[in-house]
């Protein structure tokens, strides 16, 4: 009888981890119906995520956290006139430059379309080609169409952006304030018997969490600055773009490299038609990216999360396509959790003793 007990022990716990699934699911449905909403809750706890080790760095050294934290928020008022003042007028001008000079790349794009379809020779299907590049021209006067209404697009994105980021550090403030309080009471809602176990697994999670995004805005930083500073080094239009963007694309695992470089070999291509520029840009995209991977990111992430590429490309895909960009952000995180979780529940970890 004891056998059996054993053997049907294994189901309960399955059952279990599909209903959490089921729940995950659902919290995801709901993430994806309230984004605007998500999306400020979540800039809030990642900015909080990021200081709250600078607060708990000045409480082990004797100051209240109120007065901490005020401290921080002077220092941060100060970063951000900085930010204001100096960095904000130049990405403004880099995009304004960019957009008024959308119309003019894309009459190139039709231009080197009609070359290529001059120069072929009227023979092996040359038909189907020419009228597969007539088909791109049209799309391109098409695209220049649509671009007022990408504008608006963007513009609305831009608005719920700006009220994130008014909202943001009143949010981070009682976040950061009230953290041991929300803390300790989520604590006394888990179970007496098994508190101190999954007290342990939070924090294993936490620290992996934590590690992984400090370490990603770090690492995207970087990037931003070295792509930023190669580009203007080479005379390409918009570097402060490009680099911008670079750093961005520095997020996606695997496929970031090769996107973060498309837009600096366009505006190469475009300014000097010259495959030796284009040859010049790669390389000093490789060199960054050489670095970025073999000395940075050793130097930034202590703890690696040893995660599968297949389930970091999935997860990425997935929760990109739910939250956006903060499911891209998450996404590893979140894989982390999860794989963290996993491993303590093959354990037994779960089980009732």
């Amino acid at each position: 009888m004891e056998h059996i007990h054993h053997a049907h022990t294994p189901r309960g716990d399955y059952g279990r981890f599909i209903a959490a699934i089921m729940v995950f699911c659902l919290l995801a449905a709901a993430g994806y119906a309230l984004q605007h909403t998500i999306s400020c809750f979540l800039l809030s706890w990642v900015i909080a995520y990021l200081l709250d080790p600078l607060l708990v760095s000045a409480e082990q050294r004797g100051m209240k956290r109120i007065y901490a934290l005020g401290l921080l928020y002077i220092l941060l008022g100060i970063l951000t006139v900085f930010f204001a003042t100096f960095i904000v007028p130049t990405l403004t001008i880099s995009w304004n430059s960019f957009v008024l000079d959308l119309p003019t790349y894309i009459q190139q794009i039709k231009q080197v379309a009609l070359e290529w379809k001059e120069r072929l020779p009227d023979r092996y299907g040359s038909d189907e080609i020419q009228w597969l590049i007539d088909k791109v021209a049209g799309n391109v006067d098409k695209t220049a169409e649509k671009a007022g209404s990408l504008a608006y697009g963007f513009g609305t994105r831009i608005f719920f952006n700006l009220f994130n980021l008014v909202l943001s550090p009143i949010l981070v403030f009682f976040m950061l304030y009230y953290k041991q309080t929300v803390i300790l009471t989520l604590t006394s809602w888990l179970p007496r018997e098994r508190r101190t176990q999954i007290i342990d697994i939070a924090n294993e999670v936490n620290n992996s969490i934590g590690g992984y995004l400090r370490g990603q805005v770090a690492v995207s930083i970087i990037v931003a600055i070295l792509a930023t500073s190669a580009l203007f080094f080479l005379g390409i239009p918009h570097p402060f773009f490009c680099g911008t963007f670079a750093g961005a694309a520095s997020i996606l695992p695997f496929i970031g490299v090769i996107i973060a470089t498309l837009p600096a070999l366009f505006f190469a291509w475009f300014k000097f038609q010259s495959i030796a520029m284009l040859g010049q840009t790669a390389v000093a995209f490789g060199i960054i990216y050489f670095v970025e991977g073999y000395v940075i990111k050793p130097l930034v992430f202590k703890e690696s999360m040893n995660l599968n590429p297949l389930v970091t490309i999935i997860m990425v895909m997935a929760l990109g396509e739910i939250l956006g960009f903060w499911g891209i952000l998450l996404a590893l995180p979140i894989a982390s959790a999860i794989k963290i979780t996993w491993e303590h529940f093959l354990l037994g970890d779960f089980k009732k003793r």
